[in-house]
């Protein structure tokens, strides 16, 4: 529910209040929403603050790069639309207790997590192995260094407006990036996720720096309405389109509204960077040379799989 709004120096400044409690909003989580939950959608330069005056989000439009925009989709997007996922659990609506049963959905990260995935823990039981950091590099960043480096001027004009924008939360973050190696090199971040057509439920992020602040940018091909992310619990959404950039605080409630298709062939490409607390907590300690060390063991766990796992393997290393 808007309070005020006013105009300063080009920009539009609104102050919101809830209009439903953190109860009710504990109960509407994990569903999703549609356009009657929304008051306002937000398409102009805007800041806006919650209750005592906190800052909730600061979205601009057109600002990223055309040419880092099109390095980054051209290098990502055969991978962020081929490869699913399960893992998403109630973000993606679903209550499934098995992870198997859940949505498959096109989410992906880049960069660093701070777990395994179930295929490198089955491998490294396997051959009686353990490691020292429960960090893993992502296969995107190890399968595809050429790529991974072509994309990192869009993730590089994040920060850049990141700094500028939310400079007290952007030093808080750098900091803690500027301890580790397991980071997106010259960012705050340590970890890329890419989202392909995805309407999230209600949820709050977790796993990143609490004293850092989220970000969104868009990157799209074909036409469509719809998808705007969205602050339930405050009534207003965003319409973050190719070349905007939003800042907004993740540890609020959050969602996406459905994407409608105008043609057939709509790709809303997604991007959020941020740092995982615990890839920094397990790793700020840690050398180069051993970070380099680890990322090359976990690596070569998947040349030492056996039968058919092992031909596939190989098979896909050859292509």
């Amino acid at each position: 529910m808007i309070t005020s709004q006013e105009k300063q120096n080009g920009i539009s400044v609104i102050h919101v209040k809830k209009e439903y409690t953190d109860e009710e909003m504990e109960r509407r989580k994990n569903t999703l929403i549609t356009r009657k939950d929304i008051n306002l959608i937000i398409t102009e330069d805007t800041d806006v603050y919650s209750e005592n005056n906190k800052l909730l989000l600061k979205f601009r439009r057109n600002k990223i790069n055309k040419k880092c925009i099109g390095d980054f989709y051209t290098n990502v997007i055969g991978f962020a639309k081929k490869s699913y996922s399960t893992n998403r659990g109630s973000v993606s609506a679903s209550n499934a207790k098995n992870v198997l049963e859940n949505p498959k959905v096109f989410s992906n990260v880049i960069g660093f997590m701070d777990n395994f995935s179930p295929k490198q823990k089955y491998l490294l039981k396997q051959r009686g192995k353990t490691v020292k950091y429960n960090v893993r590099e992502c296969r995107f960043n190890s399968e595809y260094p050429d790529k991974y480096a072509r994309l990192l001027c869009f993730i590089q004009e994040i920060d850049k407006f990141y700094k500028m924008l939310v400079p007290h939360c952007y030093k808080k973050q750098y900091d803690k990036a500027n301890d580790t190696f397991f980071r997106i090199p010259k960012t705050s971040f340590t970890t890329i996720t890419t989202n392909v057509n995805f309407q999230t439920s209600i949820h709050k992020d977790r796993g990143d720096d609490s004293e850092g602040f989220g970000n969104l940018s868009v990157i799209e091909h074909g036409s469509y309405d719809g998808a705007e992310t969205c602050f339930p619990q405050y009534g207003i959404g965003v319409d973050v389109r190719t070349g905007d950039i939003l800042f907004m605080d993740v540890h609020e409630w959050h969602a996406n509204l459905p994407l409608v298709k105008k043609t057939e062939d709509v790709i809303r490409l997604s991007v959020v960077c941020y740092l995982r607390y615990n890839v920094w907590k397990n790793t700020r300690n840690v050398s180069k040379e051993q970070m380099m060390r680890h990322n090359a063991t976990v690596k070569n766990i998947k040349g030492h799989s056996t039968g058919a796992r092992k031909g596939r393997e190989t098979k896909r290393r050859i292509k």
